[in-house]
């Protein structure tokens, strides 16, 4: 499909497996917005080789803290399977507004990290969700940090300038870091 740039699209979810017999797939959502996202009707877009093709949704629903999703065109198992591993990807162009202070993850991920006085942490590599606040990834030269995105933690948050301002209570940046054997 022409005119669409696969790198500026947005990740809203990864295929894991096929699901039942008529050509359903599993879902891992990287989106908050996952019952809208994946809705009949909606457009979502997969990448084959260089190749980046429409996907409609004809079915969704709520699965195990995932989601089974139906595809216009899959209606068996061999053509789920071949579905498996794809990310699906949205036009940046279709994003929401978010409230002030709310943030998707993709605009965080590549900001730097640096303490209020200036001590560099690292890049932001990623966001997990699951533990209350989101927990911002963020390697450095010692590993991976986990920051929580708490407002007493985070005290700048500025996408723009690609640039994340922390103000850790003592121990938190040695108490959460992530070992390489996690």
């Amino acid at each position: 499909m022409s005119g669409l740039d696969w790198a500026s699209m947005v990740v809203v979810g990864h295929v894991v497996r096929p699901h039942g017999r008529r050509g359903e797939v599993v879902v891992e959502a990287e989106t908050d917005f996952a019952a809208e996202r994946f809705s009949p009707g909606e457009t979502l877009y997969w990448r084959r080789g260089e190749d980046v093709e429409l996907a409609r949704v004809s079915s969704s629903r709520p699965y195990d803290a995932r989601w089974v999703i139906g595809f216009e065109g899959s209606g068996s198992i061999d053509e789920a399977e071949a579905l498996r591993g794809l990310e699906l990807r949205i036009p940046a162009g279709a994003l929401r507004a978010l409230q002030p202070g709310a943030y998707y993850t993709h605009d965080l991920v590549g900001c730097r990290v640096e303490t209020a006085a200036g001590q560099t942490v690292g890049e932001v590599t990623g966001v997990q969700f699951g533990s209350g606040a989101p927990l911002l990834v963020v390697g450095g030269t010692g590993g991976d940090v986990l920051v929580p995105m708490a407002e007493a933690i985070c005290r700048t948050i500025d996408v723009a300038a690609r640039r994340i301002v922390i103000d850790p209570p003592a121990g938190l940046l040695e108490l959460n870091r992530r070992s390489d054997d996690a």
